[in-house]
């Protein structure tokens, strides 16, 4: 089968296509490398690695180190969430401790504590919009959207009825205080890039 051809089934599938499905096709597909892909609400999104993205990822990821074993701290690995054929490739996720594989081998959403998205222009509407939503649905304690365009984190947290009951906007070179959050710790967004 051709990526044409691959890609029509996609688009013709009759809504019973599964996430599984939907990335065993993405793995027959050339996907140029350097690339993150992710479905959400059944949409495929690419979008390319560049290095503010990457700085801010990696900055997130060695405060959290301060107090996490590095099993516990992921970047980039699937995770299916609520909703329709949500499957995110989060930029830095946190899983509670004693969390371990599902059956088909990946993590289960209910046992994530901390969640960092760092806005793409492109895909910026989807950390904003339904990833918000099915995080919150999900329970996860805590989500922080970098947005290296605008200079500033959201914070969000204490989910509740499918909603964060808390957002605390911060721009960068401010501290996001998440000790009164499962994760007990301060970040600094001081060395945060802008775009």
């Amino acid at each position: 089968m051709t990526v044409l051809e691959d890609r029509i089934a996609m688009a013709e599938s009759d809504n019973t296509t599964t996430l599984d499905e939907m990335f065993e096709r993405l793995e027959k597909m050339p996907v140029p490398e350097g690339y993150k892909v992710e479905i959400v609400e059944g949409t495929v999104f690419m979008s390319p690695q560049r290095d503010t993205h990457w700085e801010i990822t990696l900055d997130f990821v060695e405060q959290l180190r301060v107090k996490y074993p590095r099993k516990r701290v992921k970047s980039d690995v699937r995770i299916d969430y609520p909703g329709h054929l949500n499957g995110f490739a989060t930029d830095v996720t946190v899983m509670a401790e004693g969390a371990a594989r599902t059956e088909d081998g990946r993590w289960d959403c209910g046992e994530v504590e901390f969640v960092a998205e760092v806005i793409s222009r492109g895909t910026a509407a989807n950390d904003y919009g339904p990833k918000k939503a099915a995080y919150a649905e999900a329970g996860v304690p805590v989500y922080v959207i970098a947005d290296p365009y605008r200079g500033e984190c959201h914070v969000l947290s204490h989910p509740r009825d499918g909603r964060y009951a808390l957002e605390v906007k911060a721009d960068f070179g401010e501290e996001l205080d998440l000790t009164g959050t499962p994760v007990g710790l301060v970040l600094k967004t001081g060395e945060f890039p802008r775009d």
